[in-house]
């Protein structure tokens, strides 16, 4: 979910396409084509099954019935982006095979989710994420948290529109605004009309198209030069097969701890709190099968890292034994996967739109799933609690038309995109930026009790100057020591395989002629890191302030709200040692009946949320005794 755009090499005018153009035929317009209308035809059944019957909570949250494989790619979708399909195999074909070791990262980075976040969401029966800043904190931090995703979003969302088919055009002579205008617009129509539910249905489908085209690249390129054997000795003669790099220092670009430790936090980033995966957890029919599909995801994800990886392999092999021609090796680095599939498929027609389709269903599911979310948040957070009267019918339309006012803001998004030149490396990487504050935000609320808002506020701020600071320093640093780049400078667009790796790597230079001191040594911190040290500011300074402004003292606290970390991690304690320690039994469950929870009501308050302090101190009744109190205090005194 990025834009393929690249500071270490130009790229080239959209004219000089003339070596590849003819390799696309009109059967691969055909099947580009036949992605479009499926893609659309799944949107409008949705939307014109029971047309006019549709509630809020069936076009934003799909009803609360999806099961849980259509989520579980939904949520793969979503993150697997037309770049990240062009960036992971460009990632391997330059600097060998090290980034592979990211896979390690997804068994934590998606087990978190599925025994903390996905439990706490599900039962407070949220719909926007945000939703959760409020019952935890205040309605201040909630707005707080909901405009810095819709910043977030709406400065990337251009983005990711606009290029990969500036991309696509560079190389296959494509027009760039009919490609454009064309996403944009379809993308809109099925993602207003059909909601959640043809958003999820139409990820599927794209993401079956993502699967087979990336499969007949490795089929047919392993099959050219030799077997994938072949290929392997080949990248093993040639250094690309990298061993595990345990350097600790951060500031090295990728390490096996870098990718392992800190794409923990980018993932937790990524399917923890960010609203897109959140409304997909939400949209599962039980908490058991919103659980199931965050771990389906696990080895989806694996799937999806070794096929990039696979192709980056096949194209180098496919390299050495059929060098590059001078347009190809002058590229941006985005751009070799393109040329690589329209010079091996040139001779088998429709294989080449099928991989165009794939890459399009890229852009298609994460496009979809940002207007969605967008819609939901602005609909949620924003006017249903400043209009509390408005009917249902009205409340739908203009979810309807939110959809359709960011789908149009999109393509506005993506002509400003097409005018701002080197800036536009900055609004890329600002995505990245907002990430860690933000999961840093919704950890300072569920694991640490004594954070009150304005720790909340003040910390979130903080976590935010601070990935400003270090982001855009280590661009003006980049561009300013970069003037003539090499052909393997890490400051390229490498665009890994999701939204916040992508964004960040456009910060990190791998190359340098002397080792930075200083400020210079603090901006070269490698872009994987960037969510762990934002969102451990956010909690550092958040508990400082809450900690100087008297806590919880005076506030209630809904226990639902917070995961009891001590007492988790003290019932994994023999017996006899936690009887040496006076420990009680956990015995609180989180999953209370839904029924004794505060209702919502249709403006997206809790009903009666004047009287929190009075629901708060009923559910601390019956429903809490034992040691449930206990573990209140002790975590809040801690």
């Amino acid at each position: 979910m990025t834009a393929g755009v690249t500071t270490s090499a130009p790229l080239p005018p959209a004219s000089d396409t003339s070596m590849v153009t003819s390799a696309f035929s009109l059967v691969d317009y055909v099947v580009f084509v036949l992605l479009l209308v499926l893609s659309l035809a799944i949107g409008l059944y949705h939307a014109c099954r029971g047309w006019g019957q549709h509630t809020i909570g069936q076009l934003l949250m799909a009803d609360r019935k999806m099961s849980c494989l259509p989520v579980a790619l939904s949520l793969l979708a979503t993150f697997q982006s037309a770049v990240a399909i062009l960036g992971v195999p460009s990632e391997i074909y330059r600097f060998g095979t090290q980034y592979w070791f990211l896979g390690c990262s997804y068994f934590l980075g998606l087990l978190i989710p599925a025994h903390i976040f996905i439990p706490i969401f599900y039962r407070l029966h949220l719909t926007s994420a945000y939703e959760y800043l409020e019952l935890r904190f205040n309605k201040t931090v909630r707005v707080c948290g909901t405009v810095t995703f819709i910043f977030q979003m709406v400065i990337y969302m251009g983005v990711v529109l606009y290029a990969p088919s500036l991309a696509f055009n560079a190389v296959t002579g494509f027009n760039l605004w009919l490609s454009v205008l064309t996403l944009g617009i379809v993308c809109t129509i099925y993602t207003a009309l059909g909601g959640l539910k043809a958003v999820i249905w139409t990820d599927v489908f794209q993401t079956l198209i993502m699967f087979l085209g990336q499969l007949a690249v490795i089929i047919v390129g392993s099959a050219k030069v030799g077997g994938l054997g072949h290929v392997w000795d080949l990248a093993s003669q040639h250094d690309r097969i990298s061993g595990i790099e345990l350097d600790p220092d951060p500031f090295v670009r990728h390490t096996f701890w870098t990718l392992a430790f800190g794409g923990i936090f980018m993932m937790l980033s990524l399917y923890g709190v960010n609203q897109t995966q959140v409304q997909r957890y939400l949209s599962s029919r039980t908490e058991k099968a919103a659980v199931l599909s965050c771990y389906a995801v696990f080895p989806c994800q694996q799937v999806v890292l070794c096929m990039g990886c696979l192709i980056g392999l096949v194209m180098f092999a496919y390299y050495q034994e059929y060098p590059m021609s001078t347009q190809q090796s002058q590229a941006a680095p985005d751009q070799f996967v393109l040329y690589f599939v329209m010079d091996l498929l040139k001779d088998l027609p429709g294989l080449p739109g099928l991989f165009v389709a794939c890459l399009f269903s890229g852009s298609l599911s994460t496009i979809s799933s940002a207007f969605n979310s967008l819609a939901t948040v602005t609909m949620e957070d924003l006017i249903q609690p400043s209009f509390p009267q408005f009917s249902e019918a009205r409340a739908t339309m203009l979810s309807r038309i939110l959809a359709f006012g960011y789908g149009l803001l999109c393509l506005g998004m993506a002509y400003i995109s097409s005018q701002m030149g080197p800036v536009l490396q900055a609004a890329i990487s600002i995505f990245g930026m907002v990430g860690g504050p933000l999961l840093g935000l919704f950890c300072l609320g569920i694991f640490f009790p004594c954070a009150n808002p304005p720790g909340a506020v003040v910390g979130l701020l903080a976590g935010l100057l601070m990935a400003f600071w270090i982001g855009i320093g280590s661009i003006v640093t980049s561009v300013g020591s970069s003037t003539a780049p090499s052909h393997f400078n890490g400051s390229s667009f490498s665009l890994p395989s999701n939204l916040t790796d992508i964004t960040m790597t456009t910060l990190m230079p791998s190359t340098t002629l002397s080792r930075p001191t200083g400020l210079q040594r603090l901006y070269s911190l490698s872009y994987l890191w960037y969510s762990a040290h934002n969102s451990t500011t956010v909690i550092v300074v958040g508990l400082i302030v809450s900690l100087l402004t008297g806590g919880m003292r005076g506030r209630t606290l809904n226990p639902r709200t917070i995961y009891p970390v001590l007492p988790r991690l003290l019932a994994l304690l023999p017996l006899s040692c936690r009887k040496r320690l006076h420990c009680k039994s956990y015995s609180q469950d989180l999953s209370v009946d839904t029924a004794v929870l505060p209702e919502k009501m249709s403006n997206g308050m809790l009903k009666g949320s004047r009287d929190r302090e009075a629901m708060a101190v009923a559910e601390e009744g019956p429903a809490y005794q034992g040691s449930s109190p206990t573990f209140i205090l002790q975590e809040t005194s801690l």
